[in-house]
């Protein structure tokens, strides 16, 4: 696995904003990451390893998080970051490629599925694969630090925030939750540029999927193209509840619960993700 400053060594800089990197050969199948909140591209890197070669993975750090830029005073919104996935897939000469998405990701993914619906995606893609995240706006449960962040006084608890905050508030949404040292990473990640004081400004994105709910929750039931769900149940946030709502509204589309794992399986067990995902692209 890449520690994170060779993970940043590995990436460039776009003229957009944002970091990004692609690995593996030109010519192999591609698969593009995005991420959660309030992670980075880097947090994919257990879930590479146990993978293994054979694809080309596309991946960025969404704007206003790992080592893209962080403008301050800035209105951070999901179909900003759809753009910057596209002009990703410029910059990297994709043409044709998976998606895998996590959390924040997910409505990312939601919307470029959205785009594909009405004919304005220039990239064909050839499945979707979710892990824990909103797709449902209903169903979304914020943790009590996001209520707060996303409140009047979110901005200066954003301030506070520190290390020993963030590893914290993470483990709580884990079910088996990789070292603290690890997440420190994670931490190092997000307040990177002092990046973390924008929590506020970037937590509204969950305003933002409700305004969104019609648009992205139709894009994901209609979307004519493969779909997997790989799901840690013991998630607080969007766990076994949305499993359920899955089921229900989309009966044909591959679920995969993987017991006793919570809000990022990638993270807890990527060993158990890799399988599922071998062959995606």
């Amino acid at each position: 696995m890449f520690g994170l400053d060779e993970w940043w060594a590995g990436g460039e800089h776009l003229p957009e904003g944002a970091f990004t990197r692609a690995d593996g050969d030109l010519d192999a199948p591609a698969v593009t990451w995005l991420h959660g909140f309030p992670m980075s591209s880097w947090d994919w890197a257990k879930l590479h390893a146990a993978l293994g070669p054979g694809r080309r993975d596309v991946s960025l750090d969404f704007l206003g998080f790992g080592a893209s830029e962080k403008p301050r005073r800035h209105d951070y919104s999901l179909l900003e970051q759809a753009d910057l996935v596209e002009a990703v897939w410029r910059a990297h000469r994709v043409t044709r490629t998976a998606l895998v998405a996590h959390d924040y990701g997910v409505s990312v993914a939601q919307e470029l599925l959205a785009r594909r619906g009405a004919g304005e995606l220039s990239v064909e893609l050839t499945q979707a694969v979710f892990l824990n995240g909103g797709l449902f706006p209903a169903l979304h449960r914020p943790t009590r630090i996001q209520k707060l962040l996303a409140g009047p006084g979110g901005w200066l608890l954003a301030r506070q925030m520190r290390a020993s905050t963030f590893v914290r508030n993470y483990r709580e949404v884990l079910a088996q939750p990789p070292p603290d040292d690890e997440l420190r990473e994670h931490w190092r990640a997000f307040s990177r540029d002092d990046g973390h004081r924008n929590a506020h400004l970037l937590l509204g994105y969950m305003a933002e999927r409700r305004e969104h709910e019609r648009r992205w929750v139709g894009a994901l039931i209609d979307a004519d193209l493969p779909k997997c769900f790989i799901w840690g149940p013991e998630d607080p946030v969007s766990g076994a509840h949305v499993v359920h709502e899955l089921r229900a509204r989309l009966p044909d589309a591959r679920i995969e619960v993987l017991a006793s794992v919570g809000h990022a399986p990638h993270m807890e067990v990527p060993e158990q993700v890799a399988p599922v995902l071998a062959g995606v692209a």
